[in-house]
């Protein structure tokens, strides 16, 4: 019932009406704010943001938002989640909260570019030095680990080219190192890949689990987010509060899509899977190929370590075209396919390719002198993806060198 003592405008911003308690439907709702309104200034005062016992402001949780982030925990295996606006958000908080000046991180070679430019950029500037590792070889790992060494980063498979790690002795070499010294040092993993769903991160070691929302959770390629998970309180309150200083934020309708999203991952990322490794094992015998990069197939770099650890496979594969076809004509395999469209990221529905010039991107000498291309596989048919693959092939084949 409204007020009539009240002019119109006041009433519609204060209007008395409450809906009834004990909706409840298939989604949950989608909370939107800045401003959190309070009771009373007791409440004010005294209300923790903290632990997720109460609202203080947007920035510091909705129902949405703690929803997700609950979620997300459950997906990951771990206890605490933290989400941010971006994958690479995700990334950058790691380093923000956990080093100083005078830190070290070690990072893969072969580790998603932006986090080598992070180190390269702001952590330097901050003094915050950098190395990279041969992830392949723990040995490597151990012998670049130092007392300036807080993070090390680990990632599986490799970003662009699938190796996968052994990411136990990788850990281990990281435990050996650490009990030698009084400060400690975080493994923090990449697993977007892995999605929660091929392996689970914090039984592999792992302390701290980073995941581009914006791939297999979200699955629609029209939303872009990250998390961060833990299973440590102590890690998690030194993320939390840096995430609360700097500002980081999601939307409630971000939140709510990737909401959405989680409810068909597991088959999206099952459907993904199977027609990845098809494709892969057919492109294996196909004559302009020189190699195919995906951790399911034997003689892949890790193949072994993937067998032992990983349920499943996301949707990713790459291919060496052999040397004979210059990258004028491997950048014309590309133009020519037609359900395979030009563009970053993947896992959503939609068939991806992005060719990259390896040489540029690794510290270490590449070993193949063809050029790479990077496929995400979509939920089209898988025929017509072959048969898509096919024309261009020939397309390339028959092109001018």
């Amino acid at each position: 019932m409204s007020d009539t003592s009240r002019q119109l405008p006041t009433e519609l911003i204060h209007h008395s009406y409450k809906p009834p308690a004990g909706f409840e439907g298939v989604s949950p709702a989608v909370h939107k704010a800045s401003t959190i309104i309070f009771p009373s200034v007791a409440a004010l005062r005294e209300r923790d943001w903290k632990h997720k016992t109460g609202y203080t402001y947007g920035l510091h949780g909705t129902p949405t938002t703690f929803t997700l982030e609950e979620r997300i925990a459950t997906l990951e295996g771990g206890k605490y989640c933290t989400l941010l606006p971006s994958g690479l958000a995700a990334v950058v908080l790691v380093g923000m909260a956990l080093l100083k000046a005078g830190d070290e991180v070690l990072i893969p070679d072969n580790a998603y570019g932006p986090n080598k430019s992070f180190a390269q950029g702001e952590l330097a500037a901050w003094g915050i030095s950098h190395r990279l590792y041969d992830p392949m070889n723990p040995l490597d790992l151990a012998a670049k680990l130092s007392a300036r060494t807080r993070l090390v980063w680990l990632e599986a498979p490799g970003s662009i080219t699938l190796e996968f790690p052994d990411l136990p002795q990788l850990v281990a070499a990281v435990k050996a190192h650490t009990d030698c010294h009084a400060e400690g040092i975080v493994t923090a993993l990449d697993n977007t890949w892995g999605a929660g769903i091929a392996f689970n991160a914090f039984e592999l070691g792992a302390d701290i689990s980073v995941q581009a929302l914006t791939k297999y959770p979200s699955g629609g390629a029209d939303v872009l987010m990250g998390s961060v998970v833990t299973n440590s309180e102590a890690l998690h309150l030194l993320l939390h509060f840096c995430h609360m200083r700097v500002g980081f934020g999601v939307a409630g309708n971000d939140a709510e899509l990737v909401l959405r999203g989680l409810n068909s991952m597991a088959l999206r990322y099952a459907a993904q899977d199977q027609s990845t490794r098809a494709l892969a094992f057919w492109l294996q015998s196909q004559p302009q190929i020189d190699r195919v990069l995906h951790p399911a197939l034997a003689g892949s770099p890790g193949h072994e370590s993937f067998k032992r650890d990983c349920h499943a496979a996301a949707c990713l594969l790459s291919v060496v075209f052999k040397p004979e076809f210059s990258q004028q004509q491997v950048d014309h395999f590309c133009d020519s396919l037609t359900l395979f469209k030009l563009g970053y990221s993947w896992a959503g529905p939609m068939s991806l390719c992005v060719p990259y010039d390896m040489p540029a991107l690794r510290s270490t000498p590449w070993p193949y002198k063809g050029g790479l291309v990077r496929f995400s596989v979509g939920l089209e048919a898988l025929p017509d993806l072959q048969a898509d693959m096919l024309q261009a092939l020939a397309a390339m084949q028959y092109s001018k060198g």
